[in-house]
């Protein structure tokens, strides 16, 4: 046989191996997790540095609790993918955890060593909207294929910039993907002539949603480190579950999402654009 025809015969039996074994798929190297979770944290000059490290050492706290632990040892595959992200303004969303995954304390406590190698910086203006486009697209190349994807957005104050944020609400949550809130009314930092009343229901209505969406709101700066270790615990237990059960026996009720809009979901670009005289900004 010539080389031609050995080659030819080559390409022929690979073709055959191909046929016989299928395309090939990028599932095979994707990582199965129970949970894969955007934990998006907002830094805007609304507030101050000390409260930015309440946010920080609420996080890192709640990453490694015991009730968290046990949520993510409980699931199907025992472990999930965290990442967490910074923004403020509709351009400025950084990564300071890449895609990790949790299983156990030491992988805990590691994302939380990476989470605290810098401080954190702050930015103008207050994009949810930015934040859960940046977080959607990050699903995309988490390496991993979750049970549940869920958007974790913690903030004080109502989308001053970018797209509404219902808008992009709710093409986030046609991808599949749920977004629960931490509306922070502290009233704290730099920027509250920008506060709006009831961030909570803003929340509830502009902000949250998806299969089984829920807020829990904060308001004073020593709630934080609890209410973040709870709302870990929920989303990771899901409310099926004997802890989600515990949980609602030992505190209020969650707000959970709704169909009966009532907040305005333009309050925050309506109070920039009537700031008039207003220096600071979020």
């Amino acid at each position: 046989m010539s080389a031609l025809g050995r080659t030819r015969h080559w390409l022929s039996g690979a073709a055959a191996l191909a046929l016989l074994l299928g395309p090939p798929t990028r599932s095979s190297a994707i990582e199965p997790v129970d949970v894969e979770l955007v934990l998006a944290v907002d830094v805007s000059l609304s507030m101050s540095p000390a409260e930015l490290e309440i946010q920080r050492r609420g996080y890192a706290a709640a990453l490694t609790d015991d009730n968290v632990l046990k949520a993510i040892a409980d699931g199907v595959h025992g472990k999930i993918a965290v990442t967490y992200v910074e923004w403020a303004g509709t351009r400025w969303q950084r990564v300071v955890v890449p895609w990790t995954a949790i299983a156990n304390r030491a992988d805990a406590e590691r994302v939380v060593a990476q989470m605290n190698a810098r401080p954190p910086d702050s930015a103008r203006r207050t994009s949810i909207s930015g934040a859960l486009a940046f977080g959607s697209d990050l699903f995309a190349e988490s390496g991993f294929q979750g049970t549940k994807r869920v958007i974790d957005v913690s903030g004080d104050g109502p989308n001053n910039q970018g797209a509404p944020v219902d808008i992009t609400r709710d093409e986030v949550v046609r991808q599949g993907i749920t977004i629960n809130g931490l509306p922070l009314m502290t009233r704290g930092g730099y920027g509250g002539a920008f506060d709006v009343a009831n961030l909570d229901r803003y929340y509830s209505d502009c902000v949250i949603g998806g299969p089984g969406a829920f807020m829990i709101p904060v308001n004073d700066w020593t709630q934080f480190p609890e209410a973040i270790r709870r709302k870990l615990v929920l989303e990771l237990a899901g409310p099926a579950s004997r802890q989600w059960a515990a949980e609602a026996a030992a505190h209020p009720p969650v707000v959970l999402a709704d169909d009966r809009p009532a907040a305005d979901c333009l309050a925050g670009e309506k109070m920039w654009r009537n700031r008039g005289w207003m220096m600071d900004s979020r």
